[in-house]
């Protein structure tokens, strides 16, 4: 068993699959140890993993347990019909005792302090969340959840939501006539509440519509890119790579990322969608053309960093810290 040690708080190891549990219809909760029964990375609420179920086929999965347990990493994946082979991978080919590469964890869903919450979730999208409510609890923060999905025996962690934490929990499964009525629920949020949102992105584009007046309390997470509102054409550029030395042209019809790769230069990458940071660069000169599902208004603005899987540039060069 190897670990790559990726930054200070990132990393690539090998774990055990020591459990795989249906928790819901369509739905998977593996739970993950180290196999020398070392501890595991630390994790905050809003963490995710990435799975390396094969060559070219990596995935990202929220961590759904509790981060104070060292010794175990757990995800639930949905099977997706219409996916990209992942969750069917999962399902289908991993079972308990097999060896699963991870690498993380990575945290883009900081639960920030504030005194009251308000948590929506979607589906599969209850995962992030939580760790985020065991946490609002213990600080004795005023919170409530609101979870949807297409019926209650497809919504994983929602019988033992409402057990645990009672009225706190509304669930909001469409097949009883529910919806989660988001006109209603992001009207007027009240002083002080952080917005906690993910789910399918019809979810997050309808809560961020509803949230424009008070955009900074909203807080998503996609497991899905959005299309960019504003990009400009795709033209061709020229990226210098200040550590490596060279300078790379980027046509219209390919990345940034897969010309530096193209050149042999290191680059870390996962989903290559803009949706995972994984491949988060550092801009050292140049202005990004910001495409990606991640950065928030503010991190656009300064320009300072960029997803380099989707991301472009307004200008004819970059420069990145690679």
């Amino acid at each position: 068993m190897t670990a790559t040690v990726l930054s200070t708080t990132e990393v690539e190891l090998e774990v055990v699959l020591e459990q795989k549990e249906v928790i819901a219809d369509g739905v998977v909760l593996l739970t993950l140890r180290h196999p020398g029964d070392e501890p595991l990375p630390e994790w905050a609420p809003g963490a995710h993993i990435d799975l390396l179920l094969r060559e070219n086929l990596v995935r990202q999965y929220s961590l759904c347990g509790d981060p104070a347990n060292r010794a175990v990493f757990q995800v639930a994946v949905r099977r997706e019909q219409a996916g990209r082979g992942g969750s069917a991978h999962v399902h289908d080919e991993l079972a308990a005792g097999d060896l699963v590469r991870v690498r993380g964890p990575r945290n883009n869903f900081r639960l920030v302090e504030a005194p009251r919450y308000l948590f929506v979730a979607g589906g599969i999208g209850i995962t992030p969340l939580l760790p985020m409510i065991s946490a609002a609890e213990q600080r004795g923060a005023d919170w409530r959840l609101v979870y949807g999905g297409r019926t209650q025996a497809s919504m994983p962690f929602a019988d033992e939501l409402v057990a645990r934490f009672g009225d706190r929990v509304s669930l909001r499964p469409a097949d009883s006539g529910s919806s989660l009525e988001l006109r209603k629920l992001l009207k007027r949020p009240g002083r002080g509440t952080a917005i906690y949102c993910c789910g399918p992105e019809s979810l997050l584009a309808e809560a961020e519509k509803r949230c424009h007046r008070w955009r900074s309390a909203l807080h998503v997470e996609r497991f899905a890119a959005a299309a960019p509102a504003d990009a400009g054409p795709a033209t061709a550029f020229d990226v210098e790579l200040a550590r490596s030395g060279i300078t790379i042209r980027v046509p219209e019809n390919r990345s940034i990322l897969d010309a530096v790769e193209d050149a042999g230069a290191p680059a870390m990458s996962s989903c290559r969608e803009g949706i995972c940071g994984t491949c988060e660069t550092r801009v050292l000169d140049g202005t990004p053309d910001h495409r990606d599902s991640l950065l928030t208004a503010s991190d656009r603005a300064t320009g300072e960093t960029m997803m380099i899987c989707v991301s472009r540039a307004c200008g004819s060069r970059l420069v990145l810290d690679l």
